[in-house]
């Protein structure tokens, strides 16, 4: 996509899937972090697994975005951002920022996805009334 800001909402058992392609700015910063409001409740936690590999641009935006869902979760005491593929240049800034320590690092969100439901199968963790999965367009 070559202007404006794309993202999908992927919904499994164990966490909710963010992918963004585009270009986060300002305009696009509040869709995103309406998008996540949305789908909050989406996963138990929620744990949130953000790909942003396809994002062609980005300003301080996406700082703005991932410190909202992390300062919502300090809010309620429970939560987990996990960054797939991050960019250098986005972990030299969370580094800078002071954010990376407060987010997960994965290579792939489909190891993600299997991981998290493994270990929450092994905890026997009960089962919830939400399908497995499905997608959504914001």
């Amino acid at each position: 996509m070559r202007n404006g800001l794309y993202i999908e909402t992927i919904r499994h058992l164990h966490c909710t899937v963010l992918r963004a392609g585009g270009e986060l700015d300002h305009a696009g910063r509040v869709r995103f972090s309406t998008c996540i409001n949305a789908v909050w409740d989406w996963s138990v936690g929620p744990v949130l697994v953000f790909d942003l590999a396809d994002l062609d641009f980005y300003d301080s935006s996406v700082i703005g975005v991932l410190a909202m869902a992390m300062q919502r979760m300090e809010e309620q005491g429970s939560g987990r951002i996990i960054l797939v593929r991050p960019s250098d240049h986005l972990l030299s800034v969370l580094r800078l920022t002071d954010l990376l320590s407060r987010v997960e690092l994965r290579e792939s969100v489909e190891e993600t996805v299997a991981e998290l439901m493994l270990n929450n199968s092994a905890r026997g963790s009960p089962s919830s009334p939400h399908p497995r999965f499905s997608s959504h367009r914001h």
